[in-house]
């Protein structure tokens, strides 16, 4: 194994420091893998999460990549060796998770970049819902193409309602965001999971700072939307986002996509990512949400699951009363995460 050309790193979602930042949440530490044979290279970070139930007296962990994106990346390699570099990087990896003593494994892969298509041999890989984005660098007008009609009449609407917009470059606070932001996850009843705390935002602008745009919408002199994204090289990544209740009216959220997208096309950025809905439904109504700002461009997101020890990962869903068989992965981990 050998270090990697952090350089040759398509996006946020794999530096060492982002990953960093889910460690509180996942309850592990992050670790990378480099892999280098004669033919190729890959780059693979994950957090190792200590499992809580022993077996035989022995401690076992499993690993997970950091809230987003991510999963092995293929840094350098010719196409015509691309299947020898993965079944070689497979089975040191293997070995790896033996001696890290390592049973499962939980990978989100990364739609834009597909790499779930380079490691289909070595995971179960699962299509688990469309992603939108909006296409800056193939359209000439990208909010003519991408935006829906509707859409566009919106933004309009909002305009000429006195509605108007903010982009700051690498803000030096998230206050205005952070009130807004939980006034949303409050209204929407949103899981634990989504309740970033005052660490995660402060290590955000400490590390990332350079990386961050906050698009603010106002109204009468008063923030009533925001959106917290993260920019990296040709990327814009929509990460977090938050309106208020009582102005929802004036379609803040419209103007925060408006927003982006006009300093998107102003910055020379090819492709803003949104995400996907919360379910995998066509119906879904924050992916048909979504899809109202990229009508032409959406991915597939894809995990990938794999058990490295059949042995132990049985005895600890018989430990925790699950069976391996269901929906959940690890399936052990099942009853402590409701």
């Amino acid at each position: 194994m050998s270090k990697v050309d952090f350089g040759k790193l398509p996006d946020i979602y794999f530096e060492p420091e982002y990953g960093q930042l889910y460690e509180k949440m996942e309850q592990g530490k992050l670790e990378q893998f480099h892999f280098k044979n004669d033919v190729g290279s890959i780059y693979y970070q994950f957090i190792k999460r200590p499992i809580d139930i022993s077996i035989d007296n022995n401690k076992y962990y499993d690993i997970v990549t950091p809230y987003g994106y991510g999963g092995p990346l293929i840094i350098d390699c010719n196409e015509k060796y691309k299947t020898k570099l993965i079944n070689d990087f497979k089975v040191e990896f293997q070995k790896y998770c033996n001696e890290k003593s390592i049973i499962s494994e939980f990978v989100r892969f990364h739609p834009v970049l597909d790499n779930a298509r380079d490691f289909k041999s070595m995971y179960k890989i699962e299509g688990i819902r469309k992603t939108v984005g909006t296409n800056i660098y193939e359209f000439e007008d990208p909010i003519e193409s991408e935006f829906s009609k509707s859409a566009r009449k919106s933004i309009r609407r909002a305009l000429n309602s006195q509605v108007s917009f903010k982009v700051t470059e690498k803000p030096t606070s998230l206050r205005n965001f952070i009130e807004i932001y939980y006034s949303t996850m409050d209204r929407n009843d949103a899981s634990n999971y989504y309740y970033f705390d005052d660490e995660y935002f402060s290590s955000c602008l400490k590390i990332f700072k350079d990386q961050i745009i906050l698009v603010e919408v106002i109204y009468d002199e008063k923030v009533i939307a925001a959106g917290f994204y993260f920019v990296y090289g040709k990327f814009v990544h929509a990460h977090l986002s938050g309106t208020l209740k009582e102005y929802l009216h004036l379609s803040p959220a419209y103007i925060i996509k408006y927003a982006t997208a006009v300093w998107a096309i102003e910055n020379n950025i090819q492709l803003i990512h949104y995400g996907g809905g919360t379910s995998n439904s066509e119906h879904d109504p924050l992916y048909q949400f979504k899809k109202k700002f990229g009508r032409n461009t959406e991915y597939e997101f894809c995990v990938g699951k794999k058990i490295w020890d059949e042995e132990a990962y049985e005895k600890l869903c018989k430990n925790t009363g699950t069976t391996s068989g269901i929906t959940y992965f690890p399936a052990y981990r099942y009853n402590s995460s409701n």
